[in-house]
Protein backbone atom coordinates (compact mmCIF):
# COMPACT_ATOMS: atom_id res chain seq x y z
CA UNK A 1 0.00 0.00 0.00
CA UNK A 2 1.94 3.61 -0.99
CA UNK A 3 1.06 6.52 1.43
CA UNK A 4 0.46 9.74 0.08
CA UNK A 5 1.24 12.30 2.38
CA UNK A 6 -1.54 14.71 3.39
CA UNK A 7 -0.57 17.76 1.76
CA UNK A 8 -0.59 16.32 -1.63
CA UNK A 9 -3.35 14.57 -1.03
CA UNK A 10 -5.16 18.27 -0.20
CA UNK A 11 -3.39 19.86 -2.93
CA UNK A 12 -5.27 17.30 -5.72
CA UNK A 13 -8.51 17.94 -3.82
CA UNK A 14 -8.29 21.56 -4.05
CA UNK A 15 -7.25 21.20 -7.72
CA UNK A 16 -10.24 18.36 -8.07
CA UNK A 17 -12.82 20.92 -6.14
CA UNK A 18 -11.60 23.86 -8.22
CA UNK A 19 -13.11 22.02 -11.09
CA UNK A 20 -16.26 21.23 -9.37
CA UNK A 21 -15.59 18.14 -7.85
CA UNK A 22 -18.09 17.43 -5.89
CA UNK A 23 -16.52 14.47 -4.28
CA UNK A 24 -13.64 16.42 -3.55
CA UNK A 25 -15.54 19.28 -1.90
CA UNK A 26 -16.67 17.50 0.29
CA UNK A 27 -13.77 15.48 1.15
CA UNK A 28 -12.86 18.94 2.21
CA UNK A 29 -15.90 20.07 3.88
CA UNK A 30 -15.94 17.18 5.94
CA UNK A 31 -12.10 17.50 6.84
CA UNK A 32 -12.68 21.42 8.24
CA UNK A 33 -16.01 21.89 9.04
CA UNK A 34 -15.17 20.80 12.84
CA UNK A 35 -12.57 23.40 13.51
CA UNK A 36 -14.27 26.43 11.56
CA UNK A 37 -17.35 25.21 13.18
CA UNK A 38 -15.47 25.79 16.06
CA UNK A 39 -13.99 29.18 15.09
CA UNK A 40 -18.00 30.46 14.04
CA UNK A 41 -18.91 29.52 17.12
CA UNK A 42 -16.19 31.62 19.15
CA UNK A 43 -17.71 34.39 18.05
CA UNK A 44 -21.33 33.63 17.59
CA UNK A 45 -23.04 32.50 20.17
CA UNK A 46 -25.97 30.62 18.89
CA UNK A 47 -24.82 27.12 17.28
CA UNK A 48 -27.74 27.26 14.60
CA UNK A 49 -26.81 30.56 13.83
CA UNK A 50 -22.59 29.63 13.86
CA UNK A 51 -23.06 26.58 11.33
CA UNK A 52 -25.10 28.99 9.45
CA UNK A 53 -22.13 31.08 9.45
CA UNK A 54 -19.88 28.29 8.50
CA UNK A 55 -21.85 26.88 5.47
CA UNK A 56 -21.86 30.28 4.13
CA UNK A 57 -18.39 30.08 5.14
CA UNK A 58 -17.65 27.41 2.76
CA UNK A 59 -20.13 28.55 0.23
CA UNK A 60 -17.17 31.28 -0.39
CA UNK A 61 -14.49 28.82 0.26
CA UNK A 62 -15.61 26.84 -2.30
CA UNK A 63 -17.08 29.85 -5.03
CA UNK A 64 -13.16 31.50 -4.21
CA UNK A 65 -11.38 28.37 -4.26
CA UNK A 66 -9.31 29.31 -7.58
CA UNK A 67 -8.09 32.20 -5.48
CA UNK A 68 -6.18 30.06 -3.06
CA UNK A 69 -2.43 30.45 -3.83
CA UNK A 70 -0.89 27.97 -1.78
CA UNK A 71 1.15 30.27 0.40
CA UNK A 72 0.69 28.89 3.75
CA UNK A 73 -1.94 26.51 4.90
CA UNK A 74 -5.15 26.01 3.53
CA UNK A 75 -6.66 25.88 6.71
CA UNK A 76 -5.19 29.14 7.41
CA UNK A 77 -6.66 30.43 4.48
CA UNK A 78 -9.98 28.72 5.27
CA UNK A 79 -9.89 30.32 8.44
CA UNK A 80 -9.56 33.49 7.63
CA UNK A 81 -12.47 33.21 5.49
CA UNK A 82 -14.33 32.03 8.56
CA UNK A 83 -13.43 34.82 10.82
CA UNK A 84 -14.24 36.93 8.12
CA UNK A 85 -18.02 36.04 7.81
CA UNK A 86 -18.44 35.74 11.72
CA UNK A 87 -17.50 39.49 11.22
CA UNK A 88 -19.88 39.97 8.55
CA UNK A 89 -22.45 38.04 10.38
CA UNK A 90 -22.58 40.13 13.89
CA UNK A 91 -22.42 43.52 11.92
CA UNK A 92 -25.73 41.88 10.11
CA UNK A 93 -27.43 40.91 13.20
CA UNK A 94 -26.76 43.94 15.36
CA UNK A 95 -24.62 47.30 14.87
CA UNK A 96 -20.86 45.73 15.96
CA UNK A 97 -20.16 48.67 18.74
CA UNK A 98 -16.61 49.60 19.72
CA UNK A 99 -16.45 52.13 22.79
CA UNK A 100 -14.69 55.36 21.17
CA UNK A 101 -13.31 55.54 25.31
CA UNK A 102 -9.32 54.24 24.79
CA UNK A 103 -7.94 52.34 27.82
CA UNK A 104 -4.59 51.67 27.36
CA UNK A 105 -2.86 49.90 30.09
CA UNK A 106 0.53 50.81 31.67
CA UNK A 107 2.03 47.41 30.92
CA UNK A 108 0.55 44.25 29.75
CA UNK A 109 -1.20 42.05 32.03
CA UNK A 110 -0.47 38.11 32.03
CA UNK A 111 -3.58 36.86 30.49
CA UNK A 112 -4.18 34.34 33.18
CA UNK A 113 -7.33 31.73 33.62
CA UNK A 114 -8.04 29.01 36.35
CA UNK A 115 -7.11 26.10 35.27
CA UNK A 116 -9.94 24.85 37.28
CA UNK A 117 -12.48 26.26 35.12
CA UNK A 118 -14.27 24.21 31.96
CA UNK A 119 -14.14 25.23 28.47
CA UNK A 120 -17.86 25.27 28.81
CA UNK A 121 -17.67 28.01 31.36
CA UNK A 122 -15.01 29.93 29.40
CA UNK A 123 -16.91 30.00 26.18
CA UNK A 124 -19.97 31.52 28.67
CA UNK A 125 -18.01 34.53 29.78
CA UNK A 126 -16.68 35.47 26.21
CA UNK A 127 -20.23 35.06 25.28
CA UNK A 128 -21.09 37.45 27.82
CA UNK A 129 -18.84 40.24 26.93
CA UNK A 130 -20.49 42.87 24.51
CA UNK A 131 -19.64 41.58 20.51
CA UNK A 132 -17.02 44.60 19.83
CA UNK A 133 -14.87 43.51 23.34
CA UNK A 134 -16.33 39.97 22.30
CA UNK A 135 -14.54 39.98 18.42
CA UNK A 136 -11.25 41.84 19.71
CA UNK A 137 -10.67 39.63 22.07
CA UNK A 138 -11.12 36.23 20.33
CA UNK A 139 -9.09 37.62 17.01
CA UNK A 140 -6.22 38.68 19.37
CA UNK A 141 -6.46 36.14 22.43
CA UNK A 142 -7.37 33.29 20.01
CA UNK A 143 -6.86 33.45 16.71
CA UNK A 144 -3.39 35.18 17.35
CA UNK A 145 -4.27 38.23 15.42
CA UNK A 146 -2.41 41.72 15.46
CA UNK A 147 -3.49 44.69 16.65
CA UNK A 148 -2.95 45.95 13.39
CA UNK A 149 -4.54 43.74 11.54
CA UNK A 150 -7.58 43.65 14.01
CA UNK A 151 -7.53 47.73 13.47
CA UNK A 152 -8.10 47.10 9.67
CA UNK A 153 -10.34 44.09 9.71
CA UNK A 154 -12.61 45.83 11.59
CA UNK A 155 -11.93 49.56 10.16
CA UNK A 156 -10.88 51.08 13.89
CA UNK A 157 -7.97 52.26 15.10
CA UNK A 158 -5.17 50.16 17.02
CA UNK A 159 -5.57 52.31 20.35
CA UNK A 160 -9.60 51.48 20.04
CA UNK A 161 -8.48 47.46 19.47
CA UNK A 162 -6.38 47.50 22.56
CA UNK A 163 -8.63 49.64 24.13
CA UNK A 164 -11.41 46.69 23.43
CA UNK A 165 -9.07 44.02 24.45
CA UNK A 166 -8.11 45.01 28.06
CA UNK A 167 -11.96 46.06 28.64
CA UNK A 168 -12.88 42.45 27.67
CA UNK A 169 -9.66 41.13 30.12
CA UNK A 170 -11.02 43.04 32.99
CA UNK A 171 -14.59 41.91 32.17
CA UNK A 172 -13.17 38.20 31.95
CA UNK A 173 -11.46 38.62 34.93
CA UNK A 174 -14.40 39.89 37.08
CA UNK A 175 -16.43 36.81 35.33
CA UNK A 176 -13.69 34.36 36.47
CA UNK A 177 -13.31 35.42 39.99
CA UNK A 178 -16.93 35.36 40.58
CA UNK A 179 -17.06 31.75 39.14
CA UNK A 180 -14.36 31.21 41.39
CA UNK A 181 -16.74 32.61 44.16
CA UNK A 182 -19.39 30.44 43.23
CA UNK A 183 -17.59 27.59 42.67
CA UNK A 184 -15.25 27.24 45.16
CA UNK A 185 -15.66 29.67 47.65
CA UNK A 186 -12.67 31.64 47.27
CA UNK A 187 -11.71 34.63 44.99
Amino acid sequence: MKVIPLHKKESVLIQKAIKQNREAQRILFDLYAPQMLSVCRTYVKDIQHAEEVMLNGFLKVFSHLKNYRSEGSFEGWVRRIMVRESISFIRKQKQLVFSVEEIIPNKEQPNTIEADLQVVEIQQLIDMLPDGYKVVFVMYAIEGYKHCEIASLLHITEGTSKSQLYKARKMLQKGVKKLNTVNYGTN
